[in-house]
């Protein structure tokens, strides 16, 4: 790599991450030398990029402008060489956004071989439970699950499954029946991420429940909702995707079958101000494709 182009990728790091040193770290650079290199790009192009604080690091108006241009140039150059080579290598570095349930669960089990057809790809999981900022993480693709926020981001959907809501087999054989929604009342309900603070709303033909639930345990980690679930804990409502192995292994138990609490949908995010990267959408449509196999055989 040119000293040119390197100095172009360590701003374009520099201004995700928000910190010479953070920047530093992702590409293996000591932190005087990421100051060099900015300073002397700084001077090359004839404007202050960066405004330095003991706090962070912040672009000028004039970074911006640089940002979002050489960002396209250097989606535009990756896209090049993917292209020339003609074999469909993908290299670099990717930086995936997503959860630590999704990671688990649904990338992790097939990474492998989408690496195995890519073995010059480096991919680094920057995992977050909340809402994260796929822009100032510095993420080329990012995953998220539910309804989307206005926003300039490109996004795809890549998943559907329905909202369920579960039990232990052990809860349920010590707990009151549980025949229609408004049972719900009598039962201890693990507050998850995504219900946490709402009511939970059923519908059946034309006929709609909501219900206001409450509980012990609250939780913003769909993995931990899911692990009181199994522990006996109460009900939970998720998406199917969030507990398919659990469901196919009896450790929870669907109840509420006749009635619908929705969809819940995965999309693909390519973040607002950047030119999606060869490899990003080529994990997009790898992951969409591994989604649909597992969707279909679910339980």
């Amino acid at each position: 790599m040119s000293d040119h182009l390197f100095a172009l990728r360590l701003f374009v790091r520099v201004a995700h991450k928000g910190s010479f040193s953070a920047a530093g770290r992702d590409m293996n650079v000591p932190q005087p030398t990421v100051s060099r290199v900015i300073a002397q790009l700084e001077e090359k192009v004839g404007a202050l990029l960066l405004t330095r604080t003991t706090r962070a690091v912040t672009l000028t108006d004039a970074g911006q402008d640089f940002l979002l241009r050489v960002e396209q140039i250097l989606a535009d150059l990756d896209a090049a060489e993917h292209a020339v080579r003609g074999n469909g290598e993908l290299r670099g570095v990717l930086h995936i956004g997503l959860s630590s349930s999704f990671a688990q669960r649904m990338v992790v089990p097939v990474l492998a071989t989408f690496l195995a057809k890519h073995p010059a790809l480096r991919l680094e999981m920057i995992m977050d439970d909340t809402r994260q900022n796929f822009i100032a993480d510095g993420v080329d693709l990012g995953f998220r699950f539910g309804v989307l926020s206005d926003s300039a981001a490109v996004a795809r959907k890549v998943g559907q499954w329905q909202r369920v809501v579960v039990a232990a087999p052990a809860y349920l054989a010590r707990s009151p029946v549980l025949r229609v929604p408004a049972d719900l009342a009598a039962h201890s309900v693990i507050m998850g991420p995504s219900h946490a603070r709402q009511a939970w709303v059923f519908r059946r033909g034309g006929e709609v429940a909501s219900v206001r639930v409450c509980g012990q345990v609250a939780t913003t980690v769909n993995e931990v909702a899911t692990a009181a679930a199994v522990a006996g804990m109460g009900l939970a409502s998720m998406s199917r995707a969030a507990c398919m192995h659990e469901l196919g292994s009896g450790q929870l138990l669907e109840v509420l079958t006749g009635w619908d609490m929705g969809q819940v949908e995965l999309h693909a995010i390519f973040p607002a101000g950047r030119a999606a990267i060869p490899a990003a959408r080529a994990f997009a449509d790898f992951m969409a494709a591994e989604l649909a196999k597992a969707q279909a055989i679910a339980p």
